[in-house]
């Protein structure tokens, strides 16, 4: 099994967060893919942030995290704004946060 960070452009922060919500080996990493990653990230309390976004597909696809552009750019975010309003609750305390990461917040 390989490190996360043996994916381009995955480093020691980004490993770090998708160790924390179970994601330990970059063949997990891919055969989750970016958005059901990045849907666990935001749901164990990730701030959502589009770079980080698009840098995760950018890195599956083995490529520079810049080069995300134009129309494969627009279609990114149209994606990253549908599952952040369906995974990031900006209401939710912190501690409301926590109890959802594990397992009894109002969200499960």
């Amino acid at each position: 099994m390989a490190a996360l960070t043996t994916i381009r452009n995955i480093g020691p922060a980004f490993e770090k967060a998708l160790k924390e919500v179970g994601i330990t080996t970059a063949e997990q990493l891919h055969e989750l893919g970016a958005d059901a990653a990045y849907t666990k990230l935001l749901e164990n309390g990730s701030k959502p942030h589009f770079i980080g976004y698009y840098v995760l597909h950018m890195a599956l696809q083995g490529r520079p995290w810049n080069d995300c552009k134009g129309e494969e750019k627009k279609a990114l975010r149209k994606q990253f704004d549908r599952i952040k309003a369906q995974s990031f609750d900006q209401d939710l305390s912190e501690m409301e946060r926590i109890l959802d990461s594990i397992g009894v917040g109002k969200r499960r």
